[in-house]
């Protein structure tokens, strides 16, 4: 089995390669995601999957407690789902993939148009080329390779192709609330090629501090927010400091920071030869696999709290948390799961060579489909880490290759097949 999906692999390279180029040269930023998806639902109805196309942002997700996005009108921009039907029996299997991506920032910085979908050096290059449309492309050739080599499943595949991932997932908590759960999922986000059975949450924060207003040449009759946000600052450094300490998962020894405290935004000030009144910061923080959303909130709020005691105009202008944005749940898979075993199985039949298992150092749809689809995640797939969101994005096309073999014979194993195509 394994033989005649390399072969078909190499033999529909170009075919595969062609695909990804078309897929990243429509630019799916946030908001314009229709015509990347018009070519997920062409290839869906080539493969002769039953597709079930919709615009999500009906009462039922815009009120579930796991929503998360400050988009309110998502017309136009639909997701799709594409379902290869087993003959019964077998596990079913849910390969999710997004097709938003970021936007490519300053256009000067890249070497080439970053929807060029240009091929250098075996690499393509493109936004959203490693995030992650060279993962949906791999999930697509793996179905594909399947269905053109007759093999019959047992277990249903649902391929995904969601909206809004980068946002928060509202696009796959709507496939969850739609019906879509399985067996398992596949997520092909840029792993490296290693397999992610835990992965990070995380969630966006505001702080705002307020100070009193002086003429800077009398600075010592005002209060500078500023430096009052500082020592909020500093706590917020010492929090992460001791949240990463209790961080003891084997998973995590190769990551510095397993879950970071970033600060990504500040603002205050108007005026140089004013104290400022106002300082506002805002920031993501980072959830491990096993924590509460509401846990890490509160150690958050806590610290504040010391910080508080500790200055008397804090004490009496306490700052003010708001959490917005941003949400990804955490996903915490046990590193023995079967379905762990069945592509840790399939990477070594095609590597010859065992994976490297880790835990995400960032968040995906994987705590959705998890935790509100009670749906068994793991996340792998091609594509640096490092090149997601940066400048001159690029994924290395033979590992898309590789990738969509290692996921056919994942398929196979856990879906199950009929004895007549064995």
């Amino acid at each position: 089995m394994q033989g005649g999906i390399k072969e078909w692999l190499q033999k529909n390279r170009k075919k595969g390669i062609h695909l990804l180029q078309r897929l990243v040269q429509e630019g799916s930023i946030r908001g314009n995601e229709s015509k990347a998806q018009a070519i997920i639902i062409e290839k869906c109805r080539e493969l002769g999957l039953h597709v079930d196309i919709w615009e999500i942002g009906d009462e039922q997700l815009m009120k579930h407690p796991k929503f998360c996005s400050d988009r309110k009108d998502f017309t136009g921009n639909p997701n799709v789902v594409g379902v290869l039907k087993g003959s019964g029996g077998g596990r079913s299997l849910i390969l999710n993939g997004h097709i938003d991506v970021v936007p490519e920032g300053d256009r000067e910085d890249w070497n080439h148009d970053p929807f060029s979908g240009h091929i250098e050096n075996g690499k393509l290059y493109g936004r959203g080329s490693t995030d992650m449309k060279g993962g949906s492309v791999a999930l697509l050739l793996a179905i594909e390779a399947i269905i053109n080599l007759e093999v019959q499943l047992r277990g249903d595949v649902i391929f995904q192709s969601v909206i809004e991932e980068e946002s928060g997932g509202a696009g796959t908590l709507a496939a969850v609330l739609r019906g879509y759960k399985a067996d398992g999922a596949i997520i092909p986000e840029p792993t490296n090629m290693k397999l992610f059975p835990k992965q990070q949450g995380s969630m966006w924060f505001r702080i705002t501090v307020k100070g009193r207003s002086a003429h800077g040449g009398t600075r010592y009759e005002g209060v500078s927010a500023i430096e009052k946000m500082v020592l909020v600052i500093h706590k917020l450094q010492e929090l992460e400091k001791r949240r990463n300490e209790k961080i003891t998962d084997p998973l995590y020894q190769h990551i510095p920071i397993p879950i970071p405290i970033n600060i990504g935004k500040i603002h205050s000030g108007e005026w140089p030869s004013s104290v400022p009144d106002i300082a506002v910061i805002e920031g993501r923080m980072g959830v491990a696999p096993h924590e509460q959303m509401a846990d890490a909130e509160n150690e958050l709020a806590d610290a504040l709290m010391e910080v508080v005691s500790n200055d008397q105009w804090l004490s009496e202008n306490p700052p003010k948390v708001e959490w917005f944005g941003g949400r990804w749940l955490p996903g915490n898979l046990e590193d023995k799961h079967p379905l762990m075993e069945t592509i840790s199985d399939a990477f070594e039949q095609v590597k010859t060579t065992q994976p490297i298992i880790e835990a995400s150092p960032w968040g995906t749809d994987g705590g959705i489909l998890s935790v509100v689809g009670n749906t068994p995640v793991v996340v792998f797939g091609p594509g640096v880490t490092a090149a997601a969101h940066d400048v001159n994005e690029y994924i290395s096309i033979d590992d898309i290759f590789e990738a969509a073999e290692i996921i056919a014979l994942s398929i196979i194993n856990w879906c199950g097949i009929n004895e007549e195509t064995e």
